[in-house]
Order: C-alpha cells, then sequence, then structure tokens
C-alpha cells in the first residue's frame, strides 16, 4: 500500500491544477456522491489554508482550516475529503490529525471548531471533538457543532 503525503499552502501558493483537482474532488463527493445541490465555491478558499493529500502524486485527501474569526470565533476544519476508492486505507484519519496539528501549528490554538456531517460524529469524536448544541441542516444535509478543546 502507498502512504499519502500532506502539504499545506495558501490559496495563492496553489497552482491552476491543484486548485482544479481540489474543486474536482469537492465537487465528486459533497455533490455527486451526496447528491447535494449546493454552492461549494463560497468565497473562502483565498482565506484559507489548503491541506492536500497526495498518493503517488495524485490529489486524494482534503481539507482546509481556518484562523479564528474567518468562518466562526473559533479556528476551524472544513471541507474534510477522501476520495471515495481510497477511504478503505483509513486516509481520513491521517488527514484529520494533520489539519487539527496544522491549526495548532499555523494559528497557535488548539481550540477548533467543526461543522461535521451528523453521520460523521463518531468519526470525529474519535479525534477529541465533543458535539455541542442541536443538530441542524446545511445544504439539506444534518450537520452538529462539534468542538476540540471549548473554552
Amino acid at each position: 500500500m502507498s502512504s499519502i503525503e500532506f502539504t499545506i499552502k495558501k490559496y495563492d501558493a496553489l497552482t491552476r491544477d491543484e486548485l482544479y483537482e481540489l474543486m474536482q474532488l469537492r465537487s465528486e463527493v459533497f455533490v455527486v456522491e451526496q447528491n447535494s445541490v449546493y454552492l461549494d465555491v463560497d468565497g473562502k478558499d483565498q482565506q484559507a489554508l489548503h491541506i492536500l493529500g497526495l498518493k503517488n502524486g495524485k490529489l486524494v485527501a482534503y481539507s482546509r482550516i481556518f484562523d479564528a474569526g474567518v468562518y466562526f470565533d473559533q479556528a476551524s476544519i472544513g471541507r474534510v475529503v477522501v476520495s471515495k476508492i481510497e477511504r478503505k486505507n483509513d486516509y481520513g484519519h491521517a488527514l484529520f490529525d494533520f489539519s487539527i496539528a496544522s491549526v495548532i501549528k499555523h494559528f497557535d490554538t488548539e481550540t477548533i471548531k467543526i461543522s461535521a456531517q451528523a453521520y460523521l460524529e463518531k468519526f470525529y469524536s474519535t479525534h477529541g471533538f465533543i458535539a455541542h448544541g442541536e443538530g441542524y441542516l446545511e445544504d439539506g444535509i444534518p450537520h452538529i457543532a462539534m468542538y476540540k478543546n471549548k473554552g
């Protein structure tokens, strides 16, 4: 099994091909696979740090992270995605661990908020996140707010 390598880039450091690949992966999963019609291009990519998970030079995992005050009052992780064919390799856990470490390193905080798809609550709880409040619909999909080290 080939391993996955992670890199982190600002928006303006992404190549055209990297931007195309990450948009394609997000669309394949969040729009097509989950059958959710929503505008993925939300105007926040320019303010995010982008985490690219590459296997043999191909993008197979992705997330974006934000400093506090950009997306939520707390630092946050979003658009966490692994290509369908690669999920069997547990890259989601590696991606999320790297994302958490990146928030701590780049934003100097361990307090993180996510808007988690409700069916993934158990996955995120294995990384120290705790659900808070009532569930809600976001783009027609049940979500729950989750925090790590909420003050």
